[in-house]
């Protein structure tokens, strides 16, 4: 018990979680920030529909293609030199789209931001791993997944809120305050870290991005240029065959960027696979949602936003409490129980929605999806990071990271085409009638997520007996001259 208690009051855990939940929450708000401000966009810079998707899409498509490259950079060169690195850019980026005179200028400045989240938030989940000892983690982890999960799911309401009361671009000014004041904290508050003998992977990260490309780019275009056309049928297949070939070099080289060595371990296949679906499902989900609120309930984009609270504001309360239970009782039935609440709550909307439901018929939908998200952020951080040793937790972090953005960009893709074949537009009722059975599709992808996260161990004695290990690897691989330095510069947090 005492032996616990110093490293939760360490002063560079503390700053390590404050700096990467900021960063963490800049980068994942920016996900759906957007989607509310898309008719006021448009009002002031033009542009097709096309063009508007592309607002959102090309921040997406850039995201999931680079954040394997940006992790294996930072194992490399050194994480907190590409944090800040990919910190300074997405900062910039977010000030040139606010400054954007054209639709064209915009969707540029919305992929640089992209390039700049890919090399930063990978690497947030690294060094927060790193500062705060394995015996703490949980509790750590339980913070940066409320931060984290808040600003994925409360995107809508943020952008919408700037949106209806400032201008729409205050969704991207707010970083650039955010951004310049962590870039000299990340400086002065983070230990630098590498992955022992760590080497870019140049091979894996061309076919690993080439790959990534093709296939978000097809999932993207999907409803605009139809599943079967040319575009999307060709990056599918060559995203696909490309991917094939990252599988297979991953196999065969030491030195690969992901080696697939790690996927024999059953707890990280369960997790990383339950994150794709996941976010697939969720991701879908408030696309429809939010707007079924606004379009069909006939809320104002904040209205509709504060209605979403119980969802959206969850993780502040209970991941926090999720991530202490994970320390306690083991990741996997806290995971577990997440994603299941997150299905049901998606289920239960498909039962009850209807061009005239009533607020209270939605708001234990709304209570059970809060949970459940909240349930799973942090406890999924800690159950990815304990599957791996120290030197691999960067290329674990961004290969999490990635399939998650992959989910995001097909569930959008997936539960949109649905929408459109069996509803639209037109009416409330063609509205809800396209909804209901994207949602079916929502909450299902999110149950057989719940199903794979029993393959992760249960809580065992593996963990307690390996923490030893994991404490001694900290002081190690992890904790460099650098990171004692940084320790000696800080006695009062003692």
């Amino acid at each position: 018990m005492n032996e616990q208690a110093p490293p939760a009051l360490s002063r560079s855990a503390v700053w390590a979680l404050v700096i990467t939940g900021a960063a963490s929450f800049m980068a994942a708000l920016d996900n759906l920030v957007v989607t509310t401000a898309l008719p006021a966009i448009r009002a002031d810079l033009g542009g097709k529909l096309e063009d508007l998707e592309w607002t959102v899409n090309a921040y997406t498509l850039t995201f999931a293609v680079l954040l394997m490259f940006g992790s294996a950079l930072g194992d490399r060169f050194g994480r907190r030199r590409l944090f800040i690195g990919g910190l300074s850019v997405f900062t910039v980026a977010s000030a040139a789209a606010a400054l954007s005179p054209g639709i064209d200028q915009l969707i540029a400045a919305r992929a640089v931001q992209g390039v700049g989240a890919a090399v930063m938030m990978p690497l947030t989940l690294t060094l927060l791993t790193a500062a705060v000892p394995a015996a703490r983690r949980g509790m750590a982890l339980g913070v940066y997944g409320a931060v984290t999960g808040l600003a994925v799911a409360s995107g809508p309401l943020i952008g919408g809120s700037l949106t209806e009361h400032v201008s729409w671009q205050w969704i991207f000014w707010i970083n650039v305050p955010i951004g310049v004041a962590l870039i000299p904290l990340a400086r002065l508050r983070l230990a630098e870290s590498t992955a022992p003998g760590a080497r870019l992977d140049v091979p894996g990260t061309l076919l690993i991005s080439g790959g990534l490309f093709g296939i978000v780019y097809a999932l993207v275009n999907a409803n605009a240029k139809g599943w079967t056309s040319a575009p999307v049928l060709t990056g599918l297949i060559l995203g696909s065959a490309l991917v094939g070939g990252f599988i297979r070099h991953g196999s065969g080289n030491a030195n690969a960027m992901l080696p697939m060595r790690l996927f024999r371990n059953r707890g990280f296949l369960g997790i990383n696979l339950a994150g794709l679906l996941m976010f697939l499902g969720m991701f879908g989900s408030i696309f429809l949602l939010s707007q079924f609120l606004q379009g069909v309930a006939g809320y104002s984009p904040t209205e509709a936003g504060l209605r979403m609270l119980p969802w959206t504001g969850m993780p502040m309360i209970v991941a926090p409490i999720a991530g202490i239970l994970s320390d306690r009782i083991g990741s996997r039935p806290v995971v577990t129980a997440g994603l299941a609440f997150q299905a049901l709550g998606l289920g239960w909307f498909a039962v009850i929605l209807s061009a005239d439901v009533s607020y209270a018929a939605q708001l234990p939908a709304l209570i059970l999806s809060g949970i459940g998200m909240a349930l799973y952020f942090a406890p999924a951080s800690n159950a990815l990071m304990s599957t791996v040793a120290p030197a691999d937790q960067g290329k674990a972090s961004g290969t999490n990271n990635a399939l998650r953005e992959v989910g995001g960009a097909l569930g959008v893709a997936v539960l949109a085409s649905v929408f459109s074949a069996q509803g639209g537009y037109e009416t409330p009722q063609a509205f809800t009638d396209g909804t209901v059975p994207a949602l079916w599709i929502g909450a299902g992808a999110v149950a057989l997520a719940a199903a794979l996260a029993m393959l992760l161990p249960r809580k065992a004695k593996a963990p307690s007996a390996a923490a030893p290990a994991d404490r001694t690897a900290d002081r190690t691989a992890d904790r460099t001259a650098a990171d004692r330095a940084a320790d000696r510069k800080v006695p009062a947090a003692h």
